[in-house]
């Protein structure tokens, strides 16, 4: 009887598909005396092989005008839609519908069968294939109205390449060329290929450029060929220049003068007469707004040297990244040369317009976390940039956020209030004892940045966490993906006030807890690589990969004095001493589009030593959240299989008051270890809204053995062999919404693999129990 009621079922199912497809059919929408395009077929005939079919047919196939309507699953909804929309009455669906995914009918008529054919021998001989055939031809379907075209290609064998030469004269430009000659794109026996003349045409106008030739064009070159010597496909290749080239055109140009304009006004376009002479060059302002010496090494033009277009691009780029200006504009004017002079003259004319000194910013954020906790944010940053009148630049950010946790009333610490104050002074130049040679940074030159702040945590019912940083260190980039930041200074102090009775209950039943209080104070280094090769939008793989290192306490325990507890301190305070070592991998492989697939590794661990036991608080890592594991709240994943659940079940029958097992809700899960993969699908939905699905897994973990996570069950929160079955597994799905890069996500997850509870039931599907996720911009 089930048998039956299935067949049934898969019958009906059956039926309603086919209805679907006929009513999306369109043959009844084509004009009588149309018949509906479907596409076309190549045929190859050759003489020979072809070296690099693919690219070719590729090639010719990007040809093809128009392209068919597109199909899914056999149906073609675009053109359904557009056909619709054209009645009488197209209703409000077929009309909306239409805008957004409706085609315009492509039909046998639309397609020139004999333009086609001439583009397709054109890019033939473009390619070598020359006495080529293309042969065309069309075939229509009566019944379903439709026609499809096919192209049959009788392909020579190619003319290939014996020698390559350069025609001899005396003019200058020649011997340049020729010294050049040996870095061409063309090799002997190649195929006659006109992208690649081009290629190489563009490779020597580009090295000429380097060299002064300031009025030179690659159209200027001509390559000839000659087939008379041989009896096969074969030819020598000549290069020469043009006939009634331009004399200016093929001499050097020198730089003869460098004026720079530090505080230019574009709306007023005035040029100041004041000017200061400085490494030859004249900085020109009618009051010092950026002192000489300090805008000098940012600007690669020199007096004396030929004009050379990258040292132009270099230097625009190059003072773009002070962060003082809003402008670049670099403008050379030609000095009078006769036509008979063999060296033109150059006047480079570099135009700064400068940001508003001052800039006042407020922010009033709604923030709310995937651990139930919102409430407002107001955020202030002030700006003062040219602070000294070389290129420094102020930033002065203070917070002020209060939170409250939703539900769990009884639970004290429910409610935060935060307040912090950051200053950053970032100077344009490194500031080292030792005077570094500025060709040593050739292409960024490294910044110093000395920062100072402060936060404040209040907890209600629970404690108070005040803290102080300081950092002083440099950062710059060392080509267009890779950038660098390391701290020789990193100083930050922390410490625990106004603590309740039911907290300091738990600091002392957790040893661990408490000693990553006790570390009031973290003097170290720190050092950060990342490499952004997701800035190529044109590459269809790209990666991502950020490494950070952190170590502490290694100088200050030269000065440290011990105590009676064993431990060292230094103006009192109890030091953390330990290394920290983590990495950031991240893949994206564009599928057009707009759909993305992008995966992340991510790998860290911390190791305290010395006058350490466990890693300061601050300095751990936890799993899940937002840009985490998004199946499980932030802070509520591990280490390992440890579960607050369990330890409140053990207190609960050794007696303990019901008061004091609620006071686990706020504890936070963290480690010294942290392993997380993630994958992502991403696609295009409508303007400014796009889709995800992914895949997250992850924890932590420590690396000793700690009693206060260990549960009921016997497993423990230790880095072990089997640590793949401890990982936290969720799936889910999010929208974006993106709006010129900025994204707001909800992404919506479900627990698959839960390490939290007893060995076999781990793998659960408790889609009624999902996680919400908010959060700004992309996770990985």
């Amino acid at each position: 009887m089930k048998r039956v009621q299935k067949m049934k079922i898969r019958y009906s199912a059956l039926i309603i598909i086919l209805a679907i497809i006929q009513a999306c059919s369109v043959e009844k929408f084509i004009p009588e005396d149309e018949f509906l395009y479907t596409g076309t077929e190549f045929k190859f005939e050759q003489d020979s092989t072809i070296a690099d079919q693919p690219k070719l047919r590729t090639e010719l196939e990007n040809v093809l005008r128009p392209q068919p309507n597109s199909k899914i699953l056999g149906m073609r909804p675009g053109l359904y839609f557009h056909y619709k929309s054209q009645r009488e009455k197209p209703g409000f669906i077929n009309k909306f519908l239409n805008k957004k995914i409706g085609e315009e009918p492509v039909y046998l008529s639309d397609v020139d069968l004999q333009n086609t054919e001439d583009l397709l021998l054109n890019r033939l001989e473009n390619r070598g294939f020359f006495y080529s055939r293309v042969d065309s031809n069309s075939e229509t379907n009566e019944e379903s109205k439709t026609a499809s075209t096919s192209f049959t290609l009788n392909v020579a064998t190619p003319y290939t390449m014996e020698t390559y030469q350069l025609d001899t004269d005396s003019l200058l430009v020649y011997k340049d060329i020729k010294d050049n000659l040996d870095d061409t794109v063309l090799e002997e026996g190649m195929r006659f290929d006109l992208p690649e003349l081009k290629k190489e045409r563009e490779r020597i106008d580009l090295q000429l450029k380097k060299e002064g030739y300031y009025n030179f064009n690659p159209g200027f070159l001509i390559f000839e060929a000659d087939t008379n010597q041989y009896d096969k496909k074969k030819f020598d290749l000549f290069l020469r220049l043009k006939k009634d080239v331009p004399p200016k055109s093929v001499i050097p140009y020198q730089i003869s003068n460098v004026n720079v304009y530090p505080n230019y006004n574009v709306d007023e376009d005035t040029l100041s007469k004041n000017y200061k002479r400085y490494k030859d060059k004249n900085y020109l302002q009618e009051e010092l707004f950026f002192k000489p010496e300090y805008l000098d090494p940012y600007i690669l033009i020199e007096t004396g040297d030929y004009y050379d277009p990258e040292k132009s691009r270099n230097t625009s780029r190059r003072l773009g990244t002070i962060g003082v200006y809003k402008f670049v504009n670099i403008r050379y004017d030609e000095v009078d040369t006769l036509a008979t002079d063999s060296l033109g003259l150059l006047e480079a004319n570099i135009f700064l317009s400068p940001l508003k000194k001052r800039a006042i910013r407020a922010e009033l954020q709604a923030v709310t976390k995937s651990n139930s906790f919102a409430g407002p944010h107001l955020a202030l940053t002030f700006v003062n940039r040219n602070l000294f009148k070389g290129g420094e630049t102020l930033n002065i950010s203070a917070n002020l956020g209060y939170e409250v946790q939703i539900g769990n009333s009884n639970v004290p610490g429910r409610n935060s209030l935060q307040l912090g104050v950051t200053n950053d002074l970032i100077v344009p130049r490194l500031l080292f004892p030792v005077k570094i040679n500025n060709n040593f940074f050739q292409y960024d030159i490294p910044k110093t940045k000395i920062s100072l702040g402060g936060d404040i945590l209040r907890r209600s019912q629970l404690f108070s966490l005040a803290s102080l940083n300081s950092s002083f260190g440099y950062f710059w980039n060392a080509n267009r993906y890779v950038t660098h930041e390391i701290n020789p200074i990193s100083l930050n102090y922390v410490r625990l006030n106004n603590v309740t009775p039911e907290f300091q209950e738990v600091l002392d039943d957790n040893p661990f807890l408490q000693s990553s209080f006790d570390q009031e104070f973290i003097a170290g280094l720190t050092y950060s690589f990342i490499y952004n090769g997701m800035i190529d939008t044109a590459k269809r793989n790209v990666f991502f990969v950020n490494t950070n290192f952190d170590i502490a306490g290694n100088t200050i325990s030269l000065f440290g004095k011990e105590t009676e507890n064993g431990k060292k301190e230094i103006l009192g305070l109890e030091y953390a001493q330990y290394a920290k070592l983590d990495m950031d991998l991240r893949y994206h492989l564009r599928l057009g589009g707009g759909n993305v697939i992008a995966t992340r590794l991510f790998a860290g661990y911390g190791i305290p030593y010395g006058n350490s036991d466990v890693m300061p608080f601050s300095k751990q890592y936890f799993s899940g959240g937002p840009y985490s594991v998004r199946a499980f709240n932030t802070r509520t994943l591990g280490p390992g299989t440890f579960n607050p659940n369990e330890v409140s079940i053990q207190q609960e029958m050794d007696g303990v008051d019901d008061d004091e097992i609620n006071n686990l809700g706020y504890r936070d899960q963290t480690g010294n270890i942290r392993f997380e993969a993630n994958a992502e699908y991403r696609f295009p939905i409508v303007t400014y809204l796009n889709g995800a699905f992914f895949v997250d897994a992850g924890n932590v973990w420590t690396s000793d053995a700690n009693p206060e996570t260990t549960n009921v069950e016997g497993g423990s929160g230790k880095f072990e062999s089997d640590f793949i079955n401890e990982l936290g597994i969720g799936t889910g799905a999010g929208l974006r919404i993106d709006i010129q890069s900025f994204v707001i996500r909800f992404d919506l997850a479900f627990p698959l693999h839960d390490p939290r509870k007893p060995a076999g039931e781990r793998w659960v599907n408790d889609f009624g129990s999902p996680v919400f996720n908010f959060g700004i911009g992309y996770p990985f």
